[in-house]
């Protein structure tokens, strides 16, 4: 089935793009709000962000500059504080300065009770693991809670909306690297390898990748050569540094890694300068400049 246009509202609260968002949905009661940590002081007195919600904080890491985030539950409190107040209380933590903006979900009719801001905290928690997209900063998987199956029901169609959002808002947190196909190939079936999967096997590699609408994925599971040659690229040699705890003895990449350009992919299986226009190829054997050329004339 054909997904439907979806309209978004993203009210720019300062005015500026990279200031404080406000994001709503047609016919969605939920509410996100996108606040830098230098902002948090502007969003005292909102009524919607004393209410309780779940939040994501996002930053990255000092020592790898991996993308991570930490998500919680924020309910309200005796004195009235909910989601700012908790966010207001991460920032004075010095255990959690790694982060510089904040996500928030919360609904405009306050109908997130301790049950509801439970079960999305591990549904969001579980989706972001499972997506390896992020470094999940959470020490403990949080509990799902009791819920009754219409809520169930309920809430994953509340979780349904703010995949979307949270991917409008710049964070693909939610979604696997393998599985952001191009949008021209929508129809295409998830375990059909077609045209959008390709592989190159030479020089004691043996690996695979899929293209997507961010650039290639060389999917885990593939081996590469496990040394370089002197003409490798110094940003091959980066990329292979800064992936070496995700490449075994054997050369076997344990995760996927996505690569802008099949170039990139390809000097980062080989190596060694190369053109990944012509070392990647399909299963019956077109280039990747060949299947591209195809794609293009059958649209």
């Amino acid at each position: 089935m054909a997904m439907r246009g979806k309209s978004i509202n993203l009210f720019l609260m300062d005015g500026d793009p990279n200031g404080r968002i406000k994001c709503t949905l047609a016919n969605w009661t939920g509410v996100a709000y996108k606040i830098p940590r230098t902002e948090l002081e502007k969003c005292k007195g909102r009524d919607d962000l004393s209410q309780s919600g779940v939040y994501f904080l996002f930053g990255s890491s000092d020592q790898t500059g991996e993308n991570t985030t930490y998500i919680g539950q924020a309910g309200i409190r005796k004195n009235g504080e909910g989601i700012l107040y908790r966010l207001q209380e991460h920032k004075r933590n010095p255990d959690k300065d790694y982060w510089t903006e904040a996500v928030v979900f919360t609904t405009s009719n306050n109908s997130f009770g301790p049950t509801e801001i439970s079960y999305l905290e591990n549904r969001f928690a579980n989706m972001a693991v499972a997506a390896k997209r992020y470094l999940v900063k959470n020490g403990n998987e949080p509990t799902p809670g009791h819920i009754t199956e219409e809520k169930e029901s309920e809430l994953e169609e509340f979780v349904d909306y703010a995949k979307i959002i949270m991917s409008t808002l710049g964070h693909k947190v939610f979604e696997p690297l393998a599985q952001i196909i191009l949008a021209s190939s929508a129809t295409t079936p998830s375990d059909e390898r077609g045209s959008l999967f390709f592989s190159i096997k030479r020089s004691g590699a043996n690996a695979q990748a899929r293209l997507t609408s961010e650039g290639l994925v060389v999917m885990a599971g593939s081996s590469i050569r496990k040394d370089s040659v002197p003409s490798c690229p110094d940003y091959v040699k980066s990329a292979r540094e800064d992936n070496k705890e995700y490449i075994d003895k054997n050369g076997i990449l344990q995760k996927d890694i996505l690569f802008k350009t099949p170039s990139g992919a390809s000097s980062f299986v080989l190596g060694a300068p190369t053109n990944g226009n012509v070392e990647w190829k399909t299963e019956d054997g077109k280039t990747f400049k060949e299947a591209e050329a195809a794609e293009t004339a059958d649209q």
